[in-house]
């Protein structure tokens, strides 16, 4: 539950993020120059968001990862077996509480390596 706190956090981040620069353009040199460019301060957003993203995915990995285990000896698909196997050689099963943290940024090394990118091949355009 936590962990959903957590994504649910890093999701209403990345909404003020998400906030456009181009809107704080201010003038400079006397109103000469009626824009300013914010794209390195957007671009600086950008990335915390990538990251902020790359941990909603991990965690919602790991919640998925419980689910199939939890729902044992029933069988997923085989390709989400085998991203199951992968988030599962990082984190193990939750049989008891602990903290989140280490297990989160293992699984978002992961995402952010690219390794769950040949589950979805032509999904995104991009990979």
């Amino acid at each position: 539950m936590l962990a959903q706190v957590t994504a649910a956090a890093l999701a209403s981040e990345n909404k003020s993020l998400a906030h456009p620069a181009s809107v704080d353009s201010l003038p400079t040199s006397a109103n000469q120059e009626d824009h300013v460019s914010m794209s390195t301060f957007a671009a600086r957003r950008l990335g915390e968001m990538a990251a902020n993203s790359a941990s909603i995915v991990a965690i919602e990995l790991l919640a998925a990862a419980q689910g199939i285990d939890f729902r044992a000896p029933l069988r997923t698909s085989p390709r989400l077996h085998d991203v199951h196997a992968l988030v599962r050689s990082k984190v193990g099963f939750y049989d008891h509480d602990r903290y989140f943290a280490p297990d989160i940024t293992a699984i978002q090394a992961l995402v952010d390596a690219g390794a769950f990118h040949r589950f979805v091949p032509g999904l995104l355009p991009s990979i």
